[in-house]
């Protein structure tokens, strides 16, 4: 049934999760003996504040999908809360709902796909696709279900007369602001996209995820933005939150963290990002060894083994999310010592071009 929730919520923030923890179990044999757990989600916390984007970003297999999956309960958390303010200002724990409620919430929380080739049925016309929702929410009349496909067709910048199509007379763009049109018929609150672009060409990129701030600005939408490319997340987010092997180490403001990083793996991800520039070139930061095996995560810090900043003490001691200065947040032993490049400030070799005779 409902639980619902009326303390320690900020006012300002939409969502917060708490501790959330997602295991998947590892079962061997002809009885199915339980001989372990994969930490997909590991101790995961943050909020997100009504009307802003916050990015989630790391390697694929970092759990970054799960976590999001978890906080809609499209697969269902391990432990933790997952604190929603819905329409109406109540605070709803959604890790407690039961499954009307959880229906209900549905309208508020609604989740753009990753493949758009995938994510929409072939055998359906948009009419059905874009309207199934307001048909499970009670929405009977066919023919106001046209009119407000149609509605959100045009505000997702196609034309109402598409609905009558199927979803291979269109391209991948298309199919995804399909997919875009479909979160949106319920006038949700808050939007997971889980990787909206990474399917498309860059140029369609660009035109989606102009038309998702556009649609933000319009209808007062918040996002929750899984990404690993870390150009689009710089365009489009407010905050971004970085995860290696289920566990959150950094959060700050997007521009903080891209120019002051403070975590090693935060700063080897943003040497990794290309500069279009001939002019200059950057210098990387290897990592050697390979991602921590979430079934057997090492000791002490999970990132210590691929560390170049790493000591014995991260070996044994586990990090905590530590506030290190305000609204940025590292788990890391070392944060206050090292020093280490960010975007703008990565340290470039500037080439001299050669001069003309």
């Amino acid at each position: 049934m409902a639980e619902t929730k009326t303390e320690t919520t900020n006012s300002a923030n939409i969502l917060e999760v708490k501790n959330l923890v997602k295991y998947f179990p590892i079962q061997k044999g002809f009885l199915k003996r339980h001989v372990g757990d994969v930490r997909a989600v590991d101790d995961v916390s943050f909020s997100i504040e009504t009307g802003e984007t916050l990015a989630l970003v790391g390697e694929s297999g970092c759990g970054k999908t799960t976590t999001s999956r978890c906080i809609l309960r499209a697969i269902e958390p391990t432990s933790g809360e997952v604190n929603f303010v819905t329409k109406d200002d109540q605070t709803v724990d959604v890790t407690q709902l039961g499954k009307e409620a959880l229906r209900e919430l549905r309208q508020d929380m609604q989740m753009i796909f990753q493949d758009p080739f995938s994510s929409l049925n072939p055998r359906m016309m948009l009419l059905d696709i874009v309207g199934e929702p307001l048909l499970v929410h009670g929405m009977k009349s066919r023919s106001d279900r046209a009119d407000r496909v149609a509605e959100l067709l045009r505000l997702v910048g196609l034309r109402p007369e598409y609905m009558r199509r199927f979803p291979h007379a269109f391209s991948g763009g298309e199919r995804q602001r399909i997919g875009i049109a479909r979160a949106l018929a319920l006038n949700p609150r808050l939007v997971v996209a889980d990787e909206p672009v990474s399917a498309l060409d860059v140029s369609v990129q660009a035109a989606v995820i102009n038309l998702l701030e556009d649609l933000q600005e319009q209808l007062g939408l918040t996002y929750l933005f899984v990404a690993h490319d870390l150009s689009v997340v710089r365009h489009i987010a407010d905050r971004t939150a970085v995860m290696y092997v289920g566990k959150l180490v950094e959060l700050a403001d997007t521009e903080e963290l891209f120019e002051n990083p403070r975590h090693p793996y935060t700063a080897a991800l943003l040497s990794a990002v290309p500069i279009p520039d001939p002019r200059f070139k950057a210098s990387r930061i290897p990592l050697e060894g390979e991602v921590a095996n979430p079934a057997a995560p090492p000791s002490g810090c999970y990132f210590h083994p691929r560390c170049p900043h790493a000591t014995d003490e991260c070996a044994i001691q586990t990090p905590q999310l530590e506030e290190i200065s305000p609204g940025h947040w590292v788990s890391c032993l070392r944060a206050k010592e090292i020093d280490l490049a960010g975007l703008q400030a990565v340290s470039y070799t500037h080439l001299t071009l050669p001069t003309k005779a």
